[in-house]
């Protein structure tokens, strides 16, 4: 079992051990969606946190796109199944020998109010946005190129000259219906990942395979491995690819042909 403390905070990863680089592979579509959104909200709060235009600017425009990602018709009750599910699972751990219930019951407490936030948001995410108009006429140009220039949307120019203080409210307010969204994958990513446990192996010859037994479902690959080498990976239920690539000087990728030790992860 995964300790429910550290299940509950954890989150995306980058390099966290010197020299070393996480990739993380989603076994279907489901988990891919995931984490696109975990990408782009990560981002947001990247560019909310500045002060020029340009970056608020792209923060509205990451805005556009969660609202494009989430616009899928069954991820919201995806999500709040998976959550219900994970409720039960942990549910189930209490009073078992070993388990710190302290713990136990945070991960709970997490679930119960992750699942009300999501489950009390109407319609899908980012919905009550799309009656701004104002917001939805910048929607509209913002993926054409030099769409936004002050002669297109004079409107939103003079929003650009506001102080930064201004901008980073009115990014805060824009972005809060979205929050429940992102409270439920941080929450529900964050158990994914801790599910699974790390084991050193070897590519021989730059190349790894490994079959997956039948009757459990892998949701996640997480490779961890040295600067200068990168993955190309494959996957589906049965079966496992890796090849390790190392990029040339123009950015092209040739096969590193050599024996790679590096750490694998598989997450249920």
């Amino acid at each position: 079992m995964p300790d429910p403390g550290d299940a509950a905070s954890a989150g995306p990863e980058q390099s966290d051990r010197a020299a070393l680089v996480l990739y993380e592979y989603p076994f279907h579509e489901g988990i891919r969606t995931m984490l696109r959104l975990e990408h782009l909200f990560a981002r947001l709060a990247e560019l909310r946190s500045r002060d020029a235009p340009v970056d608020h600017h792209f923060a509205l425009a990451t805005i556009f796109e969660v609202m494009d990602v989430a616009s899928r018709a069954d991820l919201k009750s995806d999500l709040l199944r998976d959550l219900e599910r994970h409720r039960s699972q942990y549910a189930g751990y209490r009073g078992h020998p070993g388990v710190d219930d302290a713990a136990l019951e945070r991960v709970v407490a997490d679930i119960d109010r992750v699942h009300g936030g999501l489950n009390a948001v109407a319609g899908k995410a980012g919905q009550a946005l799309a009656a701004n108009e104002w917001l939805m006429s910048i929607r509209s140009r913002i993926s054409i190129p030099g769409g936004t220039c002050e002669f297109d949307l004079p409107a939103y120019y003079a929003w650009q000259q506001h102080p930064p203080e201004r901008r980073r409210a009115d990014l805060a307010g824009w972005a809060a219906p979205l929050a429940p969204l992102a409270d439920a994958l941080q929450l529900l990513l964050g158990l994914l990942r801790e599910s699974g446990r790390p084991q050193r192996v070897v590519a021989t010859g730059g190349q790894y395979q490994q079959s997956l037994p039948q009757g459990r479902l892998y949701q996640l690959l997480r490779v961890r491995v040295d600067d200068g080498l990168v993955p190309e990976i494959s996957g589906h239920r049965l079966l496992v690819s890796i090849r390790f690539m190392r990029p040339e000087a123009d950015g092209r990728l040739r096969p590193a042909g050599s024996d790679c030790s590096f750490e694998l992860a598989l997450c249920a």
